[in-house]
C-alpha cells in the first residue's frame, strides 16, 4: 500500500516539474523572440515613433546614435528596409544652429561577392544630406533605406555614416546588413 502511494506522489511530482519546466521554455523562447526581433530596423515605425526611439538613445554625451542598437539589420533580398539615424548638436562655444551633413559608405564588403560600389546602390535613399541645420542641443533624425537586389550574395557588408559639423569631422557610426534570401 506505501509503495502505491509513494509512486503516485513521485509521479504528480515529476508531471508538476515537467509542466513548470515547459512554462519556463516557452517564456524563454518567447524572450528572445522578442530580444532578436528589434534587429529588423526601423522600416515598420512611423516617423514619430523612430524619432522617439532615436530620442531615448541618446546619452547626455551621444552626439550621433543609429536604430537599431544592435546594429545588425536583417533583409531579404529585394526588399525594402532602413535605418534611424539621429545626430544631436552638442557643439561646444556655439549658439544658435549649426549646419550639418553626412555620407554612407560602404566600409567593408564582408563576403560579398560584389565589390563596394555595387553594394553602394543598393542604398535607396539616405546616401548623403547636406546643409542640415539643427540648433545647440536639439536633434535631427532620418531614415537610411536600402533594397538588396534579388541574386545578390548572402553575406553581411558594413555602412558607414560619416558626420560632419560645417567641413569639420563630428561623428561616426557604422552598421552591418545581414542579407537573407529572398521569400518564395
Amino acid at each position: 500500500m506505501k509503495s502505491k502511494k509513494a509512486a503516485m506522489e513521485m509521479s504528480v511530482g515529476t508531471i508538476v516539474t515537467i509542466v513548470l519546466l515547459m512554462s519556463v521554455l516557452i517564456l524563454g523562447i518567447f524572450l528572445i523572440k522578442n530580444i532578436f526581433s528589434s534587429a529588423k530596423g526601423a522600416i515598420d515605425l512611423t516617423d514619430d515613433q523612430l524619432q522617439n526611439e532615436i530620442n531615448e538613445m541618446f546619452g547626455d554625451e551621444d552626439e550621433f546614435v543609429i536604430f537599431p542598437k544592435t546594429g545588425l539589420v536583417e533583409v531579404r533580398q529585394g526588399e525594402l528596409e532602413s535605418v534611424g539615424i539621429g545626430i544631436q548638436n552638442l557643439l561646444e562655444g556655439q549658439a544658435g544652429t549649426s549646419t550639418f551633413s553626412y555620407e554612407t559608405i560602404v566600409a567593408s564588403t564582408g563576403k560579398c561577392v560584389e565589390d563596394k560600389e555595387e553594394i553602394a546602390t543598393w542604398l535607396e535613399v539616405g546616401q548623403s544630406e547636406e546643409n542640415i541645420a539643427i540648433r545647440v542641443g536639439d536633434t535631427f533624425t532620418e531614415e537610411i533605406r536600402f533594397k538588396v537586389p534579388v541574386g545578390s550574395s548572402l553575406c553581411t557588408p558594413r555602412f558607414r555614416i560619416n558626420v560632419y559639423a560645417g567641413e569639420e569631422p563630428y561623428a561616426t557610426g557604422s552598421f552591418d546588413i545581414e542579407v537573407k534570401p529572398a521569400k518564395k
